[in-house]
C-alpha cells in the first residue's frame, strides 16, 4: 500500500508535531523549576516528584495505551490522547498550586503521550509498506523525539526567561491544537477484524510493574544502588536505615515480580484462547529483542548524556539554562541532519549497518568529550563531541525503530509498539538515574563525578554497539520471521 506525497505529508506533519512536543514536555520542565517553585510557592522537591510522576505515568500506560489503538481505532485513539494532553497542559498552564500541576502536568499529559505515541509509529507502519519511505519517515518522527528531547531545555528556558513557565505550557497547548486540527486529515488502514476485549487484568500488572520498575531506578539518584545514603521511610517508620541494603532493590523487586505475574497471566489468558494485553509471540524474533535493547541504550545514552552535560554547565560553569540548552545545539543539529538523511541512507545501506555506525559515532562523540572539555576549557571544545553524538542518535534511532515495528505483521503492530515506546521510556529513566547516582556517588574531594558518570555512559554505549553487531544480517532474514528486508 502506497500513498502520494501530499497524503504522505499531511498525515506525517502532525504525528511528527506531536511527538516533538511530548518529548519537549519530558526534559523542558528542569530548567524552570526554580522560577515554577518560587510562583506556586512549593519547593524543589516537590516539583522533581511532579516530573517523576510524569515520567512514571506515561511508561506504566504505554502498553495498555497501545492496545486500545485495536479497540477505539487508531486515528481515534490519537485524538483521544491529543485532547487528554491539550486538557492537561492548560491545567498545568493554569495551577495556582503544586495539587492542579500534578493532576495537569503529570497525570492528564502522560496519560495523553501514553494515548497518542504508540498510533504515532503503528500509523506510519501500516500506512507505508515500502522500508525505503518508511525508513523516511520513521527518521521525521524520531528526529521529531530527539529534537523535542534536545530543545526542550534551549526553549524552556528561552520562553521562561522572556516570558514565564506558563508561557511553556500555553505553547504546547497552541501546538497540540494545531495538531488536532491537522489530525482530521489523516486517513490511514485501520485495524482489520475483530476488535479484542481489553485485558483489565493485564493492564493492571503491566502498569504496576513498570510503575516500581521506574520509580526504583529514579530512586538511586536519592538512595544510591548498592547501601543507602539516607534513612528510607514510610510514614514515620524506618523501612531500612542509612548505610543498610539501597531501597532500590526492594521497589524493582515489586516490579519484577509484578511483570513475572504479568507474563504469567499473559501465558494463562493466551492458554485460554483470549486476547491478552501483549502476544508472547513477540518475543520470539531475534531481531526484534535485539532491536529493543539497542533502543533502550540508545535513549539511556541520550538522556544519561544530556543529564551529565546540563549538570556540568550549569553547576561547574555556572551557565544559565538558556546557555546550557545553547551548549546543546550541536547535539541537536546532529540530530537533524542525520534523521534527515535517513532514506537517503536506506537506500544505500542496510538498518544493522546504520544502527553500528549510529552507536560508534555516538561512541566517538562522547570519547571526544572526555578528552577535550575540562572546567576551563573553551566553549567549542565540546562541539565536535557533541555534533557526533547527535550525528549518531539520529541515525541509529530510526533504524532501530524500524527494524523492531517492520519485524511484525499489521496485526500485531498495537503490541509491538507500545512494547517499544515502554522500552524507550525505561530506557530515559535508567539514563538519568544512572547518571545522577554516579554524580552524587562521585561527588567527593579530588573525584571526577562528571567524567565517571560520562565514561558509564560511553561503556553502556559500547554494549549498545555489541547488541547492534548481533542484529541479523540481511541475507539471515527469513520469510518466516515475519521480517521485511532491510
Amino acid at each position: 500500500m502506497g500513498t502520494g506525497a501530499t497524503s504522505a505529508r499531511a498525515m506525517i506533519l502532525p504525528l511528527a508535531l506531536a511527538q516533538f512536543i511530548a518529548s519537549y514536555a519530558a526534559t523542558n520542565m528542569n530548567v524552570a523549576i526554580g522560577d515554577i517553585a518560587r510562583d506556586l510557592d512549593t519547593t524543589v522537591a516537590g516539583l522533581q516528584t511532579t516530573i517523576t510522576l510524569f515520567t512514571l505515568t506515561m511508561a506504566s500506560l504505554m502498553i495498555p495505551g497501545s492496545k486500545l489503538t485495536d479497540i477505539w481505532g487508531r486515528k481515534r485513539c490519537f485524538l483521544i490522547g491529543l485532547v487528554v494532553y491539550e486538557v492537561g497542559a492548560i491545567l498545568a498552564a493554569l495551577a495556582p498550586g503544586l495539587g492542579l500541576m500534578v493532576v495537569g502536568y503529570s497525570l492528564l499529559q502522560g496519560v495523553g503521550s501514553a494515548l497518542m505515541i504508540p498510533p504515532i509509529y503503528i500509523l506510519v507502519t501500516a500506512s507505508f509498506t515500502d522500508v525505503k519511505a518508511r525508513a523516511r519517515y520513521y527518521g521525521v518522527v524520531s528526529g521529531a523525539a530527539g529534537l523535542g528531547a534536545a530543545a526542550g531545555p534551549l526553549v524552556g528556558g528561552l520562553i521562561t526567561s522572556l516570558l514565564s513557565w506558563r508561557a511553556s505550557f500555553l505553547l504546547q497547548v497552541l501546538v497540540v491544537a494545531w495538531v488536532i486540527l491537522l489530525a482530521r486529515r489523516i486517513t490511514a488502514p485501520e485495524y482489520h477484524g475483530l476488535r479484542p476485549r481489553f485485558d483489565v487484568i493485564g493492564a493492571v500488572l503491566a502498569a504496576v510493574g513498570m510503575f516500581f520498575v521506574v520509580l526504583g531506578i529514579m530512586q538511586s539518584r536519592t538512595y544510591g544502588w548498592i547501601r543507602s545514603r539516607e534513612d528510607f521511610t514510610i510514614g514515620n517508620t524506618v523501612v531500612i536505615p542509612k548505610g543498610g541494603i539501597s531501597p532500590v532493590w526492594l521497589i524493582v523487586g515489586i516490579g519484577v515480580l509484578a511483570l513475572a505475574a504479568f507474563v504469567w497471566h499473559l501465558w494463562r489468558r493466551e492458554k485460554a484462547g483470549k486476547a491478552p494485553l501483549l502476544r508472547l509471540r513477540l518475543f520470539r524474533s531475534r531481531a526484534a529483542n535485539l532491536g529493543l535493547g539497542t533502543q533502550a541504550i540508545q535513549w539511556l545514552t541520550i538522556q544519561g548524556t544530556f543529564f551529565v552535560t546540563s549538570v556540568f554547565l550549569q553547576e561547574v560553569r555556572s551557565y544559565s539554562a538558556i546557555q546550557t540548552g545553547l551548549m546543546l545545539t550541536p547535539a541537536t543539529i546532529g540530530i537533524l541532519v542525520s534523521s534527515a538523511g535517513a532514506e537517503r541512507f536506506a537506500k544505500r545501506h542496510s538498518q544493522r549497518w546504520l544502527v553500528i555506525v549510529g552507536f560508534g559515532l555516538t561512541v566517538v562523540g562522547m570519547g571526544l568529550q572526555l578528552a577535550l572539555v575540562r572546567d576551563q576549557s573553551s566553549v567549542l571544545s565540546s562541539v565536535p563531541g557533541l555534533l557526533l553524538m547527535g550525528l549518531g542518535v539520529g541515525a541509529m534511532l530510526t533504524s532501530s525503530v524500524n527494524i523492531v515495528q517492520s519485524s511484525f505483521p499489521d496485526r500485531d503492530q498495537a503490541d509491538i509498539s507500545g512494547l517499544s515506546r515502554s522500552v524507550s521510556n525505561l530506557g530515559s529513566s535508567l539514563g538519568t538515574a544512572v547518571a545522577g547516582s554516579i554524580l552524587v556517588a562521585a561527588a567527593n574531594p579530588g573525584g571526577r563525578p562528571y567524567a565517571a558518570a560520562l565514561v558509564a555512559l560511553t561503556a553502556t554505549a559500547l554494549v549498545g554497539l555489541g547488541l547492534a553487531a548481533l542484529l541479523p544480517r540481511p541475507t539471515e532474514r527469513r520469510s518466516g520471521d515475519g521480517l521485511q528486508p532491510p
